[in-house]
């Protein structure tokens, strides 16, 4: 299947039907696109695998980084429901996304991105792509390759990031393991903060296990940290790090 690229043409003129605060909203695509920058990654489905481990997640990541370099709104698109792409937000804890819910899949097939995804027994669905819009027109589309299963290579978050500002600053991946009650751990994250750094906290007993813990790193002390890849270590080696 051949995908037209829909650069320098106006995005379909849709309204789509959601469910605000218990009551229902229509929003049409004038509301969303006209005199913004905006970038959306449409992609298969809510809840599916690569959807809700690698696309949301990273441009959630990434949104102040395209904030900083003037877009206005990220917009994640499905051929789902407002129902479950609600459910989905929330899972996915990106609040400052807005997930659209394309249930008729009208959106997707002006944009010439509507396929069968049968064999799946999905029906309609999209094509994942991602695309950079000003005032309602389409200035640059990443389109996933036509070829089996569900290709994610060229519509992530980084290279939409890296078209529109190549020098951008990206936010660390950090992550600190802890145990309720340590007050190394607590240091640690005090440490992070004030250094300005975000993180994600794994808690032992909720999210890992002793066990877990030794076979990554050798030892059950905690906290310990890791930096884009890197393992710090504790509180200590933290420190040393962040004044390097």
């Amino acid at each position: 299947m051949s995908f037209e690229n829909k650069e320098g043409q106006r995005v379909p003129n849709v309204t789509f039907h959601t469910r605000q605060d218990n009551e229902w909203v229509d929003v049409t695509t004038d509301e969303l696109f006209a005199g913004k920058t905006v970038i959306v990654f449409s992609l298969p489905g809510a809840f599916t695998p690569t959807c809700s481990s690698a696309h949301v997640p990273r441009y959630n990541q990434l949104l102040p980084a395209f904030k900083e370099h003037g877009v206005d709104d990220i917009l994640c698109v499905s051929v789902n429901d407002t129902f479950v792409m609600n459910e989905w937000k929330e899972d996915q804890g990106a609040n400052d996304i807005t997930f659209i819910p394309d249930g008729n899949g009208e959106f997707s097939e002006g944009m010439g991105m509507l396929v069968d995804k049968d064999d799946l027994g999905f029906g309609k669905r999209s094509w994942r792509y991602s695309m950079l819009v000003k005032d309602g027109v389409v200035q640059k589309m990443f389109i996933e390759a036509d070829v089996d299963g569900d290709p994610f290579d060229v519509s992530d978050a980084d290279t939409m990031l890296n078209y529109i500002a190549s020098d951008a600053k990206v936010p660390a991946s950090v992550t600190v393991m802890s145990r309720k009650g340590c007050p190394f751990c607590a240091k640690a994250k005090e440490m992070l903060t004030e250094a300005g750094y975000e993180y994600e906290e794994l808690m032992m007993g909720r999210d890992y296990t002793d066990r877990s813990l030794r076979a990554m790193v050798g030892t059950s002390s905690v906290p310990q940290v890791f930096i884009d890849g890197d393992h710090i270590g504790g509180s200590s080696e933290l420190e040393t790090w962040l004044k390097a």
